[in-house]
């Protein structure tokens, strides 16, 4: 079974930084996109990062570029988001998924709709 654990949320200062970790089993990680999402109280969830398994290649969304990166440890099965400059607008449930890769391109696997599996969700909540 494809299981994703998620962890690292937490309560941070604004300017702050948080890593979330996303634990990946039960697939083979190098055939894998695996991407980081949020859902923020009455929004809908949203793509914030992406990378493959298979090339290391990465995608983010235009909030979160040169705030955020994406990194994964494909000896550990695991995904990491490095974030910094945390701002309150970041406040959200985060949220890891995992989609076996299929389409040439990255950019492809920021839209949560492409996605299969999905892990529990970690609280990062961001004061001002």
């Amino acid at each position: 079974d494809v299981q994703l654990q998620a962890s690292g949320g937490g309560l941070v200062q604004a300017g702050g930084s948080l890593r979330l970790s996303c634990a990946a089993s039960g697939f083979t990680f190098d055939d894998y996109a695996i991407g980081w999402f949020r859902q923020a109280p009455g929004k809908q969830r949203e793509g914030v990062s992406c990378i493959s398994g298979f090339d290391g290649s990465t995608y983010y969304a235009d909030s979160v570029k040169g705030r955020f990166t994406i990194s994964s440890d494909n000896a550990k099965n695991t995904v990491y988001l490095q974030m910094n400059s945390l701002k309150p607008e970041d406040t959200a449930v985060y949220y890891c998924a995992a989609q076996i890769l299929s389409h040439y391109s990255i950019s492809y696997y920021l839209l949560p709709v492409r996605y299969d599996y999905w892990g529990q969700g970690t609280l990062v909540t961001v004061s001002s």
